[in-house]
């Protein structure tokens, strides 16, 4: 089975998984969605389920947008939860009220029987007010496994939402710290860390030169204090897949065609995001508008017909209003044949396999004009990520 774990969270993504990441060794799917997506999950994928406890960090959105929320109105049916959302209790939670909510919420998880199942927490802020609370709720899990019998894998959540959290060690030594208490305290076997705020397509330049090193340097912090068996990161466009290939954690998290960044649980969209197509030599997407088809088609011209890029190209510009409407399912396919062609170098090698790949992508995409897209310099996506690779 292949080393990624997509997130499912729509109907959408879920064909998508079985259409072109059929042979994942799990699948994370939210315990709100778990009626839905449990029954299709293919056979002989491992099912990790996430009672989504990460979504409280923003309760009275939540409630406000009441029954168009479908995430508030299951998780507002456990014991105690309007409590263990109040910021107030926090500072001085009472172990009985978290302990009835943690064991109904996981009791319905265990229900579907899964491989993996996350251990209730609330993201990481910036001070420690939220430190007993996570405290609190990691305890109440491993009181949870001792009685229940739980026969699978605990994975603790560490999950950020500003990148101040986590540039410079200074800032991350006290968030490592925590996640090493929680995860013994849980009884987890693995944990899942995701900055919730980063977007790695943006191009920005202070990717390459703050926050990659950061990402990287919390996972090596991690690993030396945890010492977990089981280590994810993501879903990211291609960070995830630098970790991986870097051998920093097990599993890359992957979106699923449209969205590859993590959206806490409950989190509703205002509009949904514009069309975007893979173009396949630079690694990155761009959005499927007009300009881009023109864009190709004088990249095409630019290259010649002996160019090895031309033929892909030239696929996209033939069927570009075909894929324009099924966008994520071109770029589904596309990353599962990136990740593939890095999962077939051994281990050994995967890190500088990744960073010829991405450097060929740059010297591609350097020459070239710009797009007519919020990253309008066609190589900057492959720049910022190739040098994490080393």
């Amino acid at each position: 089975m292949a080393e990624h774990i997509p997130f499912i969270t729509s109907d959408d993504g879920m064909q998508l998984v079985s259409k072109v990441y059929a042979d994942s060794s799990y699948v994370r799917i939210g315990l709100d969605r778990a009626d839905r997506f449990v029954p299709q999950i293919p056979s002989g994928v491992k099912l990790w389920l996430d009672p989504c406890a990460d979504g409280m960090d923003d309760l009275p959105s939540r409630q406000k947008e009441g029954k168009k929320n479908s995430w508030f109105e299951y998780i507002n049916k456990h014991p105690h939860f309007q409590a263990l959302a109040d910021p107030s209790f926090h500072g001085k939670p009472v172990s009985k009220e978290v302990d009835a909510f943690v064991h109904s919420l996981l009791n319905e998880c265990a229900k579907y029987k899964p491989a993996f199942l996350t251990v209730p927490q609330l993201p990481v802020v910036d001070g420690a007010e939220r430190n007993k609370i996570n405290k609190c709720l990691a305890a109440a899990t491993g009181r949870w496994k001792s009685k229940s019998g739980f026969h699978g894998k605990l994975i603790l959540p560490i999950i950020f939402k500003h990148q101040r959290q986590l540039n410079g060690k200074t800032a991350r030594n006290p968030k490592v710290i925590q996640a090493e208490r929680c995860y013994q305290e849980s009884q987890a076997e693995g944990y899942w860390a995701v900055d919730a705020d980063l977007k790695d397509e943006s191009g920005s330049s202070t990717l390459a030169s703050r926050r990659f090193p950061s990402i990287i340097g919390l996972h090596e912090e991690l690993n030396e204090k945890i010492g977990a068996t089981i280590r994810i990161a993501g879903p990211y466009w291609a960070i995830n897949l630098v970790l991986w290939a870097k051998g920093l954690v097990d599993y890359p998290a992957i979106g699923i065609g449209g969205g590859y960044q993590y959206f806490l649980s409950g989190q509703l969209h205002a509009k949904a995001p514009a069309e975007r197509l893979a173009l396949h030599p630079l690694r990155r997407r761009a959005t499927a508008d007009p300009s881009l088809e023109t864009w190709i088609s004088e990249t095409m011209i630019k290259l010649g017909t002996s160019h090895p890029s031309y033929a892909v190209l030239g696929k996209i510009k033939a069927k570009f209003v075909i894929l324009r409407a099924n966008s994520r399912d071109q770029v589904a396919r596309f990353y599962k044949e990136w990740f593939d062609s890095i999962a077939s170098v051994p281990k050994q090698g995967r890190s500088l396999a990744l960073f010829q790949d991405l450097s060929a992508a740059y010297a591609f995409g350097r020459p070239l004009k710009d797009l007519n897209d919020a990253v309008r310099r066609p190589e900057a996506v492959a720049q910022s990520l190739m040098l994490s690779c080393l």
